[in-house]
C-alpha cells in the first residue's frame, strides 16, 4: 500500500519536533543562556527566518520542547500502571519506563533537569504542574507499596529520593555504556524496594517501641 504524503499539519509537527531537537542538543551541549538563535538555525539546518515561522523566540522554544517530553512522559501512564497486578511490579514499571525515556530523549531529559529555571513564569508554571502530576502519580504507588501507613510529609522525602535515583543518572549515564537501561533500572528498583523494606521494618519497631 503506497504511504500517503504528510498532509500540511503533519509537516508542521515534524517541523517543530526537527527544531526542538536540534535546540535540545545545543541547549544541553551549550546551556539555554549561551545558544543563540542563529545557533539553533544552523544546527536545525533552516534559515533564522525559517525559525521564527514556527517560533517566536528562544523561550518558546525551550517550552516546546519541555512541553513534548513531558507530554510523552504522561501519555498513557495511569492506564498502563493500571495494567500491572501490584504495587512492586508497578513501581518496578515506572522506574524502567523513565530510564528508557531517558535513553530515547537524552537531550529532552537533560534540558528538562538543567534550562527549565529559565523559563518566563507563565512557562515554567505549566511545567512546574506537569512535573507535579508526575510525582504525584509516583508517589500514590509509594503508598500503595506501603499501605497508605506512611505519613505524609515521609512519603513525600521517599518519593523524591527515588526520583532523585532515576534522574541522577543524567549526570553520568550513558545508555550506550556497559550497563544497558534494562539492567540499570533493575539495579536501582533493587536497591530502592530493598531499602524500602528496610524503613517498614525500622517503622514497625518504632510504632512497637
Amino acid at each position: 500500500m503506497k504511504k500517503k504524503n504528510p498532509g500540511p499539519d503533519e509537516k508542521r509537527s515534524e517541523k517543530i519536533t526537527s527544531i526542538g531537537k536540534a535546540a535540545a542538543r545545543l541547549f544541553n551541549e551549550k546551556g539555554f543562556v549561551e545558544t543563540s538563535m542563529n545557533d539553533i538555525s544552523d544546527a536545525a539546518r533552516l534559515s533564522k527566518g525559517g525559525i521564527y515561522h514556527y517560533f517566536s523566540s528562544k523561550n518558546d522554544i525551550l517550552y516546546s520542547i519541555l512541553m513534548n517530553y513531558l507530554d510523552l512522559i504522561m501519555e498513557g501512564l495511569e492506564e498502563k500502571l493500571r495494567a500491572r497486578e501490584d504495587s512492586p511490579e508497578k513501581i518496578r514499571f515506572f522506574i524502567a519506563r523513565h530510564i528508557e525515556l531517558y535513553r530515547t530523549n537524552v537531550s529532552e531529559a537533560k534540558t528538562l533537569l538543567h534550562e527549565a529555571h529559565f523559563l518566563p513564569a507563565r512557562y515554567f508554571k505549566t511545567i512546574a504542574e506537569k512535573e507535579r502530576k508526575y510525582y504525584q502519580i509516583l508517589a500514590g504507588l509509594l503508598s500503595e507499596f506501603f499501605g497508605g501507613r506512611v505519613p505524609k510529609e515521609r512519603l513525600t522525602t521517599i518519593t523524591f529520593s527515588l526520583l532523585g535515583m532515576c534522574n541522577w543518572i543524567y549526570s553520568w549515564y550513558d545508555p550506550k555504556g556497559p550497563v544497558p537501561p534494562e539492567e540499570l533500572s533493575e539495579i536501582i528498583y533493587t536497591i530502592f524496594s530493598g531499602g524500602a523494606k528496610g524503613y517498614q521494618e525500622l517503622s514497625k519497631g518504632a510504632e512497637a517501641g
